[in-house]
């Protein structure tokens, strides 16, 4: 059923097939924020490698507001990550089930905020870029806590070197015979081929739906988070209502 699988996904207990599907799903969003972000505010805001070196970049020619539009742009990044893992640590002190879910619902409300209102500040790129960085911060330190640190979804130069690392492995086990680790490094080949594929489909949807309706491009993947977080905070408001109940 559709609940017992939502509950799988974002719940607190994790598994690998668990832990996948959640990558899955957020590649797909963070390759659609970042593209029809970057059409909304001529700015990636996914990674900050580029960021930082732009900073850099123009720091050295003198350009400094555009520095310290770059600094609040790590910063609010910063910031998301940082608020993930205060809510993680605060739904497991309190036995949660939302441990993963709870950040997924507070992306989905940045997003929604976006998208209503992200025309709003058509005339201020930085605040739209401010609200992106931090959902991706908060993404990406989901996927950080829930795999060991092992997958992040909001940037591809980890999981294509990933790749590439599991491929030389795989032809190093072919020709010494060692089917047992080749099974093992396909399985991860083939969860980072996917989650790079899933990234770049996000990313054209997520042009191609700027292009039709503009700021309102994140609802949908508001929604798809919302739905992936519904189950467990639904069963923690169940649990808290019943403990209440004379």
């Amino acid at each position: 059923m559709l609940i017992h699988y939502l509950r799988r996904v974002s719940g607190r207990e994790r598994t690998d097939a668990s832990n996948r599907h959640l990558a899955r799903y957020l590649a797909f969003v963070a390759g659609a924020a970042n593209a029809g972000g970057f059409l909304a505010v001529r700015q990636y805001t996914s990674h900050m490698s580029g960021i930082v070196s732009a900073m850099a970049d123009n720091l050295a020619l003198g350009r400094l507001p555009l520095v310290l539009s770059g600094l609040a742009a790590v910063l609010s990044f910063l910031a998301g990550s940082a608020t993930t893992a205060v809510m993680h640590r605060w739904t497991r002190a309190h036995e949660s089930a939302s441990e993963f879910a709870l950040p997924l619902f507070v992306e989905a409300v940045v997003l929604l905020v976006f998208g209503c209102v992200g025309h709003v500040f058509a005339g201020r790129v930085l605040v739209s870029i401010l609200l992106l960085c931090y959902a991706m911060g908060l993404q990406n330190a989901i996927l950080t806590r829930v795999s060991d640190a092992v997958i992040r979804t909001t940037h591809l130069t980890g999981m294509i070197t990933d790749v590439g690392i599991k491929l030389g492995r795989i032809v190093y086990a072919a020709f010494h015979r060692e089917p047992l680790t080749n099974s093992v490094e396909m399985s991860k080949l083939q969860l980072l081929s996917s989650l790079i594929v899933l990234f770049f489909l996000g990313g054209v949807s997520g042009a191609i739906a700027f292009r039709h309706v503009g700021f309102l491009f994140t609802l949908p993947l508001a929604a798809i988070l919302f739905i992936l977080a519904s189950v467990p905070l639904l069963d923690d408001l169940t649990s808290r209502l019943s403990v209440r109940r004379p």
